[in-house]
């Protein structure tokens, strides 16, 4: 999937345009300037393309910390993305920061496009020919807070989105590993390649500067995709905590199987928990490897602690397989492979018909559906109609009747029956009668 990022200065509307395009209210929008300081991500559907798309905090002229912060976030967003959306405000003349991003895209070689926001009627259209100026080809006028021209900006964005350099499934296992900045991403990988020593080859992948690494486990061909590095090496973007999400984002993208990498010496954040959800949204099988387990006192009391602490902190993500290990001192490294492949075979699980209608007979009999307004879910059949991961399709008689309690309990009952360990379900409920 291709990425297209927003930037431009604080207050122009970059936000409400996020929304309208991604069809959700994600990002923060606030009249206060600076108000989105991290990229936010969203997917976008567009007749036969679809696209990330990514909003950036607003560039200022200022040199606080926080304004430099921005600057490097969005720079970054720049250099991950494809298209890019220059986002200006049709009210004000271009302004000293307006220019400020004017030099940054005209030093790349990205497309971009001028999206020249609050245009809401024809006497304000006549604003849109000054930002030609701006040395774009492609100027088009918007009013996110009215819905207006997104069609046009969809359309032209949709010519520069080319789904052509996908890359084309070998049939491989990929899995990826990834998660925050200095957790051992690449000490892991390392020493799952030197475990198994007998490396294929170094492909480059479609994620900028990330290495697809072939290897040999068991007579079996893997690949590995590192999203560790960064084109830029200076520190200052080495301590941003998010500046991998881009690069993470596409080789979950691109994987069966994500290992979520997390640091035993630093103990679970809030962001781990960001970077599992990005997972969760892609619908990729996924196993956590808590790595520098060297570095915890009294290691088999801890791991007693660190399950129930896993329970808490992941308590959305009951199914992952967790392997406790250290790339330091490789203990542990071989158990990754095994898990790796175990989710895997559970996210191309298929399941039996009569089985899984045995197993949901069963689960309906012993817990009928709560009633609501005198009417009670029936389920007439299940069957399953995808995999990777696993979907599974419930006729019913009403699917408005379906409670989210009464979903998470069929859920669990068919991941007791069946071995569903590292990846997830869904479960789709269809009325009978509909076509």
């Amino acid at each position: 999937m291709q990425t297209v990022c927003l930037i431009g200065k604080s207050n122009v509307g970059k936000s409400t345009i996020f929304n309208r395009l991604v069809k959700e209210k994600k990002a923060i929008i606030m009249d206060t300037p600076n108000i989105t300081r991290d990229r936010i991500y969203g997917n976008v559907n567009y007749q036969d393309k679809s696209f990330r798309l990514i909003d950036t905090g607003g560039i200022t002229s200022g040199n606080s910390e926080f304004g430099k912060e921005v600057l490097i976030q969005a720079e970054i967003a720049i250099e991950e993305a494809d298209v890019i959306l220059f986002v200006v405000d049709g009210l004000l003349d271009i302004e000293k920061e307006d220019r400020i991003v004017q030099n940054m895209l005209h030093k790349t070689n990205k497309k971009v496009i001028v999206v020249v926001n609050k245009i809401d009627n024809k006497e304000r259209e006549n604003n849109l020919y000054s930002f030609y100026e701006l040395g774009f080809e492609d100027v088009i006028g918007v009013s996110a807070e009215h819905n207006l021209g997104f069609d046009v900006l969809l359309n032209t964005i949709s010519k520069y989105i080319d789904d052509t350099n996908e890359v084309i499934d070998d049939g491989t296992l990929k899995f990826c590993l990834i998660g925050r900045p200095n957790v051992g991403k690449s000490s892991l990988i390392n020493a799952l390649l030197n475990e198994n020593r007998l490396i294929v080859s170094d492909i480059a992948g479609t994620t900028r500067d990330a290495i697809d690494s072939k290897f040999k486990y068991n007579g079996q061909t893997f690949t590995v995709i590192d999203t560790a590095g960064m084109r830029k090496k200076g520190k200052i973007y080495e301590n941003i905590e998010k500046y991998s999400f881009m690069r993470s984002m596409k080789a979950i993208d691109r994987s069966d199987v994500c290992v979520l990498v997390i640091n035993a010496e630093e103990g679970i954040i809030e962001h781990d928990k960001h970077i599992a959800s990005y997972v969760i949204d892609s619908g990729k099988a996924l196993v956590i490897a808590v790595n520098k387990w060297d570095t915890v006192s009294n290691p088999n009391e801890a791991i007693k602690e660190w399950q129930e602490k896993m329970k808490v902190e992941f308590q959305f993500l009951p199914y992952a397989k967790v392997v406790y290990l250290s790339a330091k001192t490789k203990k542990r490294v071989p158990e990754l492979m095994p898990a790796i492949i175990s989710a895997y075979d559970n996210y191309s699980k298929e399941i039996p018909t009569s089985a899984l209608n045995d197993v949901i007979i069963e689960a309906y009999t012993m817990h009928n559906p709560p009633s609501f307004k005198g009417k009670r879910l029936k389920i007439y059949f299940t069957h399953q109609t995808g995999f990777k991961p696993p979907k599974i399709t419930f006729e019913v008689n009403n699917k408005k009747l379906v409670h989210f309690s009464y979903e998470r309990y069929l859920e669990n009952e068919i991941r007791k029956a069946f071995d569903l360990e590292g990846t997830p379900i869904i479960l789709q409920f269809k009325n009978k009668n509909d076509e």
